[in-house]
C-alpha cells in the first residue's frame, strides 16, 4: 500500500493501487512545452503514485533524441507508470480523426500493434458541424440552439469494434461535447461509458473545469487524459472530501508546475 500525508490507496475502494484498471490518470509528456528530465523526475518523485501513464503526444517523440526518450520512458517505469518496444513504449495511440483511415485498416494497425505485443488505444473526437454552430452576433433575438452532434453513433459503433479488435482502451477527445450546453454533453458522454464501459474509455479533459465535471458526473473510477500541470488538481477532486481545497493538504509552500 502505497500511502501520503493525505492519501492512502486500498483494493476495496473506489480507486486501488497502482496498477489500476480505472480510475486511471494519464499525464502529457513533452509537446506544447519542453519538459526537462528533472522536471519529469520531480512530477514521479511528488507524486507518481497519482500517474498511471505518460503520453508523448502530438508526434512530440520525433523530435527527441533517441537517448533522451529511453532515459524518460526508463524513469516512468520506475515508477509503474506505463509508456515500439525499442525505446520502452507500451502503448500506441492511434487518431482514427487524423488518420483518416478506413475503418478496415484502422482495424488491421490494432491487430498489428497487439502482435507486435503492445498495447493499441484508438482516439476518436466528437465533433459538431461548425456551420451549425451560431456566431457572436448572429443570434435571432439572442436564443442559442446548440448543435447536433454528428458522429457520437458512428463513433461508438466504430469504436466497439476496436474493442473487438483487441483494442484496450478507447480514447475519446470530448472537448466539443463539453464545450456546449449540459444536456448534450450528459447525453452523449452517457451514451459512449454506457456502450463501451468505464473501464474501456479514456476522457482526454483539456483543463480543470473539464476533470471537474467528470469526476462529479462519474466518479473516482472514471480514467481522464490530462495535462502534466493538472494532476495533483485532479487528485484532490478524486478524492472528493478535498474539493477545490487544495492548500489545506499541500500546504502553503506547494506549486504546481
Amino acid at each position: 500500500m502505497s500511502a501520503y500525508r493525505w492519501k492512502s490507496f486500498y483494493e476495496d475502494e473506489d480507486r486501488p493501487e497502482k496498477p489500476r484498471r480505472y480510475g486511471v490518470t494519464e499525464m502529457r509528456g513533452p509537446h506544447y512545452t519542453l519538459l526537462s528530465q528533472n522536471v519529469l523526475q520531480d512530477i514521479f518523485e511528488s507524486m507518481g503514485d497519482f500517474v498511471d501513464g505518460l503520453k508523448f503526444a502530438g508526434g512530440s517523440h520525433s523530435l527527441m533524441p533517441k537517448a533522451f526518450i529511453k532515459e524518460v520512458t526508463d524513469m516512468a517505469h520506475r515508477h509503474n507508470v506505463y509508456e515500439c518496444k525499442n525505446l520502452g513504449f507500451d502503448t500506441i495511440e492511434l487518431n482514427a480523426g487524423s488518420l483518416t483511415l478506413p475503418e478496415e485498416t484502422l482495424l488491421r494497425f490494432v491487430r498489428l500493434i497487439k502482435s507486435g505485443g503492445l498495447k493499441a488505444k484508438p482516439q476518436f473526437a466528437v465533433n459538431f458541424n461548425k456551420s451549425d454552430i451560431p456566431v457572436a452576433g448572429d443570434r435571432a433575438y439572442g436564443a442559442y440552439i446548440a448543435p447536433v452532434p454528428r458522429t457520437s453513433d458512428l463513433l461508438i459503433r466504430r469504436a466497439e469494434r476496436c474493442l473487438e479488435a483487441g483494442a484496450d482502451m478507447i480514447m475519446i477527445d470530448a472537448d466539443d461535447v463539453c464545450r456546449y450546453a449540459d444536456s448534450f454533453r450528459t447525453d452523449i458522454i452517457a451514451k459512449i461509458i454506457g456502450r463501451l464501459g468505464l473501464e474501456k474509455t479514456m476522457f482526454e479533459a483539456s483543463n480543470p473545469k473539464t476533470s471537474e465535471w467528470f469526476v462529479q458526473q462519474y466518479g473516482p473510477r472514471v480514467n481522464l487524459f490530462v495535462d502534466h500541470s493538472q494532476v495533483m488538481g485532479l487528485e484532490c477532486i478524486r478524492g472528493r472530501n478535498l474539493g477545490k481545497n487544495h492548500m489545506s493538504v499541500l500546504g502553503p509552500s506547494y506549486l504546481l508546475l
